[in-house]
């Protein structure tokens, strides 16, 4: 049974207020998405690994592997109008009669642990679709209609983290379903299938970067 990570970087940093795409910013001396799929091959070398970019950014990237010898073997699909588009040309690129497994992550998120990943692919195997989640430790509230607000249990509710992961034929063919607005991850294009998504537990340091205070935060991690 193969492995695939599908890394989707699309993000054009517009929240980092700068012109580089907080993919490619440095942490700890080394750019984001480096740090990212260098933690997939320590937990599996053999992994197969599918980076989603942005025609446009993709010279940038390869660039960015020159100055920092980067030499990781992979694949780049292009990036789309939406993650569900970016994610269906990554699924594309694994080749349909290939049994196995394949997590969908995004590419500023380095510090998902080996721990993670490991429960996520470990679990697919068995039941198919798997998310890793955090609980909420925040009060939280809902916004009603009428503009007044209602706190809920925060015990009935999980913070969606990735990589989300799946059976390769199982995901391929959620995704040949036609996109709606609704499909704001992966679990949610298989939901609609009627398959359901099994819980496992993440890891808390696992932030998606999007504000200069997440790079703060992550170059205090390490």
């Amino acid at each position: 049974m193969e492995r695939y990570a599908v890394i989707v970087a699309g993000g054009k940093g517009l929240r980092m207020g700068g012109d580089v795409p907080k993919q490619f910013l440095p942490i700890g001396g080394k750019p984001v998405l480096m740090r990212t799929i260098e933690v997939f091959r320590q937990v599996y070398p053999d992994i197969r690994i599918i980076l989603v970019l942005p025609a446009s950014q993709q010279e940038y990237w390869q660039q960015l592997c020159r100055e920092y010898a980067f030499v990781q073997p992979l694949q780049i699909a292009d990036g789309g109008e939406t993650r569900f588009h970016s994610v269906s040309n990554g699924l594309r690129m694994i080749p349909d009669d290939t049994d196995g497994i394949v997590g969908i992550h995004d590419g500023v998120r380095p510090f998902v642990s080996a721990g993670t990943i490991r429960r996520c692919y470990d679990e697919a195997a068995r039941c198919g679709a798997v998310v890793p989640v955090v609980p909420v430790v925040e009060t939280i509230r809902r916004l009603r209609e009428d503009g007044t607000s209602l706190t809920v249990p925060r015990d009935e509710y999980k913070l969606v983290q990735t990589p989300q992961t799946f059976r390769i034929s199982l995901l391929k063919e959620a995704y040949r379903q036609t996109y709606t607005p609704f499909f704001t991850d992966d679990a949610s294009v298989t939901e609609a299938m009627g398959v359901p998504v099994r819980l496992v537990e993440g890891n808390r340091e696992n932030i998606k970067i999007t504000t200069p205070a997440d790079i703060r935060f992550v170059n205090g991690l390490l």
